[in-house]
């Protein structure tokens, strides 16, 4: 039996650094796991106690709204306008999704149709590339880049629609942007919205790492843009920003037809997440308003830790603004080394898991991807883990 959707999806490389970690592991060996972004910090007390409260009532067993509950909506505008100064209308203009994957997938569905095109970056998290795919349609992969080149993206893009046929309807982009932590600012996401509004293509941003940002800098939200509400919608989750990944709490906001639409679908495939989980993440919204603040430096003190660990002994990366990851270009030593060798090749001689740069897209070969979820010491001996085994790179 042929499976329509998804026939043309590649095998998923991380599972093959998975499994020697996991081999490694059963072995004996003391693998440190920056691979998997998979926040280790606990999510607010906050959300865990008002979510045992409110599953105790048994009218929160019933179905819920695929929208989100009135009070998570309006809790939603309220943080835009506290963070980003944006006025946002909770009934016309948010949405919540169950988690930002099913958002951005379902949201593929309303905007594209078999024939039609979307822009997406490569390397990117892989559901940007294969979300376009999975509703029929085909994907224009524009580069964006080695960390340092957020606005060189989006020249790219503009360039890639005024030559390519059919021209596509939708540009995906995400800032800061995993896997290779790009950034843009504000006036960059400004020309964007400028040109969009001129030739009808939607705009989907997703701000997952909002709140993930460093040395003082702030991310811009492409709803601060003039215009934006005409043809940009934003994705922001509460997965890393309130480290709730299991929660699956995530929020559709921007242009209003564009979330009626996916609003009218999401009425025919869910009934949202579990009432209890989505009254806790309205009250962590409301009142843990320093904590995406204090997440984010911790994640500052890690970065700082492999990226000065590794500058010492000799393999010098980009150092990040913003996400909870690290890209880092595979040492000129083991550039004969594709991705998936070379990340094999930590995992057997140093004892660290990371994801090799081929996972996000063809974009992504040549480099690997460090997540920052294990706490400094256990950094640190990653560090002393690579400088043993990466002998060509510690030898000179």
């Amino acid at each position: 039996m042929d499976f329509r959707r998804i026939e043309g999806l590649p095998p998923y490389v991380f599972t093959i650094i998975d499994g020697l970690k996991l081999e490694a592991r059963r072995a004996g060996r003391d693998v440190i796991d920056l691979g998997f972004g998979n926040p280790d910090l606990p999510s607010p007390q906050i959300a865990v106690d008002k979510l045992a409260e409110a599953a105790q009532n048994a009218r929160n067993h019933r179905y819920s709204s695929s929208r989100g509950i009135p009070n998570l909506r309006l809790a939603v505008a309220n943080l835009y306008q506290r963070r980003f100064g944006v006025t946002l209308d909770p009934d016309a203009e948010v949405l919540s999704t169950i988690g930002a994957k099913e958002g951005f997938s379902h949201l593929m569905w309303v905007l594209l149709a078999p024939g039609d095109a979307a822009i997406v970056p490569t390397p990117s998290y892989p559901i940007h590339i294969w979300g376009p795919y999975f509703a029929g349609a085909d994907t224009r992969q524009v580069p964006i880049g080695d960390g340092t080149d957020g606005a060189g993206y989006i020249d790219r893009v503009m360039e890639a629609w005024e030559l390519g046929w059919p021209k596509p309807r939708v540009v995906v982009l995400s800032f800061p942007h995993n896997p290779t932590t790009s950034t843009v600012e504000l006036a960059d996401l400004q020309r964007l919205v400028d040109w969009a509004r001129d030739r009808d293509v939607a705009l989907v941003h997703d701000l997952a790492y909002a709140d993930m940002c460093f040395d003082g800098w702030t991310p811009p939200s492409i709803m601060q843009c003039e215009g934006a509400g005409e043809v940009a919608v934003e994705l922001y989750s509460m997965t890393k920003s309130y480290s709730m990944a299991g929660w699956r709490v995530a929020f559709m906001v921007g242009r209003r037809d564009v979330i009626k639409a996916l609003s009218q679908l999401k009425s025919y495939l869910d009934y949202g997440t579990f009432q209890p989980i989505q009254i806790a993440a309205t009250v962590t919204l409301n009142e843990a308003t320093e904590y995406p603040a204090e997440l984010s430096a911790i994640y500052e003190s890690r970065r700082d830790t492999l990226y000065d660990g590794l500058a010492r002994i000799g393999w010098d990366i980009l150092k990040p603004k913003g996400t909870m990851f690290a890209w880092a270009r595979i040492p000129e030593p083991y550039r004969e080394m594709d991705s998936i060798e070379f990340a094999t090749h930590l995992v057997n001689a140093c004892d660290v898991a990371v994801s090799p740069g081929v996972g996000f897209g063809p974009g992504g070969e040549g480099f690997v991807r460090f997540a920052l979820i294990e706490n400094e010491q256990r950094i640190g001996q990653a560090v002393r883990g690579i400088k043993r085994g990466l002998t060509r790179l510690t030898t000179g």
